[in-house]
């Protein structure tokens, strides 16, 4: 049984990940325009093509790290990892 079927800890644990997503955003963003400033600098203007393609490209790739990062940190903290299976195994099962 993982910590997580307890409706309290539910929302305290899911309520510390959306936090863990939203700053993962926010950092996703700054790495955003600090790629097309830089871009910018070296190559010229970019077109607005280009420039939302990399405003999706960088904050997609933050936003995906952040979010199996704090689900990883979600199942572990919380007991579910261990919860998932309780067989025990002898050493002729392995």
């Amino acid at each position: 049984m993982s910590r997580l079927d307890d409706p309290e800890y539910a929302r305290f644990a899911w309520g510390r990940f959306r936090r863990l997503l939203g700053w993962s955003g926010v950092v996703g963003l700054v790495a955003s325009v600090l790629a097309i400033w830089l871009v910018g600098r070296a190559y010229g203007a970019l077109g607005w093509v280009a420039t939302l393609a990399m405003i999706g490209g960088v904050t997609g790739s933050v936003l995906m790290a952040g979010a199996l990062m704090g689900l990883t940190f979600l199942s572990s903290g919380t007991g579910h990892d261990e919860a998932v299976d309780t067989r025990d195994f002898d050493d002729d099962d392995r």
